[in-house]
């Protein structure tokens, strides 16, 4: 009986597309073939019977000479008229083959597709009831100490990566200084980056967060970041509902941080809403470096998103270097003497240098300005600013990465 209840509409709908298939064939082959013979013939006889009654008018043939012509024409246009009738009771064999073929394949093709793409004995879901069950979802999230707990638990997790010995020694003295001296923010800071070094993401996101609550409602959006990440990471990929308020606050500082997009619209992919994962992840590849570390996940995954969220959308391709100069800029640069391109050169790179070492700036910013380096030749001067660099973000992975890759791209680097 449920069998019936899911197959049994469809089935009929099958049937009755297929019916429907059927007598559209033969009725275009049989409209085919009365109208290449029979009618073609009803429409001499009818000709003719008005050409008798002409030259009956006229007196060119007699009266009971018409009459005879009358009716021996009318009896063809009779027998034409049946055989007609008989056409479109008799079905060409074709038609016929056609029509069982169809017959056959159309259902079974159809349920053989519902097997492969659809969900069998799965009830209908409007999508007002799918975004209900959504957020459902969403407000039953496990906490983040029970996610954590769990991800503990995995037999799945990854082992933890191995640790020289005079390493953990020295993260146990730390630990044990800052119980002396659980305010001390310089502590703080340093505890929560080599937490995360050795793979204590849980020990790394408390450290952060004691951090932040020092720091207040002031906190540099970097140390938000880092607090979010780590206690995503700590719950093997997972986004509770304590790690959202962390990206929440982030975008509400920074609503174009692309570490917090991405951890957002990883939520939402759990929570039953691909299609706003879509919304999210689309606009942070658009903005993003080819280097920036999310980039090869969203790639991987956006165009099976797009299907789900119901959007046409063609990856775009990987973009092969960063913002550089114009080809405006290089044929200017080309039309000028050594002396003047020099002097352009140094302007170029000068004025940024100068403000990054005065007032700092974003990883972007310093991997740029290495990757500039590079290309001009100066690779002594990049090399220092990479050295500046790293020491710069050195508690902040995902600027490194950045700042390791230019140094690459530039010709050296680790």
């Amino acid at each position: 009986m449920a069998i019936w209840w899911f197959f049994g509409p469809a089935l009929a709908l099958c049937v009755l597309v297929a019916a429907l298939v059927v007598l559209g064939l033969r009725r275009g082959a049989q409209v085919q073939g009365a109208d290449s013979g029979q009618k073609r013939e009803m429409r001499i006889y009818a000709d003719q019977l008005k050409e008798i009654e002409r030259d009956s008018a006229r007196g060119v043939i007699p009266d009971d000479e018409a009459a005879r012509l009358r009716a021996e024409t009318a009896r063809r246009l009779l027998d034409a008229d049946r055989r007609g009738s008989r056409a479109l009771r008799e079905s060409p064999s074709a038609a016929k083959w056609v029509a069982l073929v169809l017959v056959l394949t159309v259902p079974l093709g159809a349920f053989a597709l519902y097997f492969n793409q659809g969900t069998p004995l799965y009830g209908d879901m409007p999508m007002s009831a799918r975004y209900a069950a959504a957020n459902d979802l969403r407000e039953a999230r496990l906490s983040q100490d029970a996610m954590e707990a769990a991800w503990q638990a995995d037999p799945t997790r990854p082992p933890a990566p191995e640790v020289e010995q005079q390493y953990l020694d020295l993260m146990a003295q730390l630990r044990a200084a800052l119980e002396q001296r659980p305010d001390d923010p310089r502590g703080l800071r340093l505890l929560a980056v080599n937490e995360g070094n050795i793979g204590n993401n849980a020990a790394a996101a408390t450290a952060w967060a004691r951090l932040i609550a020092l720091e207040g409602e002031e906190a540099p959006v970097e140390d938000l970041v880092a607090l979010g990440e780590s206690m995503v990471l700590a719950t093997g990929g997972l986004v509770s509902a304590q790690a959202e308020v962390v990206l929440d606050r982030i975008l509400q500082r920074d609503p174009r941080n692309g570490t917090a997009r991405y951890y957002l619209g990883l939520m939402f992919a759990q929570t039953g809403r691909p299609d706003l994962t879509f919304r999210l992840w689309r606009g942070l590849l658009e903005d993003s470096q080819p280097t920036d570390p999310w980039v090869p996940a969203i790639r991987g995954t956006i165009e099976e998103l797009s299907q789900i969220a119901g959007v046409r959308y063609t990856l775009p391709p990987v973009a092969t270097g960063g913002r550089g100069p114009t080809a405006e800029d290089m044929q200017a640069a080309a039309e000028m003497s050594d002396e003047d391109r020099q002097q352009m050169i140094g302007g170029m790179v000068d004025g940024p240098a100068s403000r990054l070492a005065n007032q700092g700036g974003t990883a972007e910013e310093w991997a740029r300005l290495i990757g500039a380096l590079g290309v001009l030749g100066q690779q002594e001067r990049a090399r220092a600013i990479w050295a500046e660099a790293r020491l710069v973000f050195a508690d902040q992975p995902e600027g490194l990465a950045q700042i390791d890759a230019a140094a690459r791209s530039a010709g050296f680097g680790e």
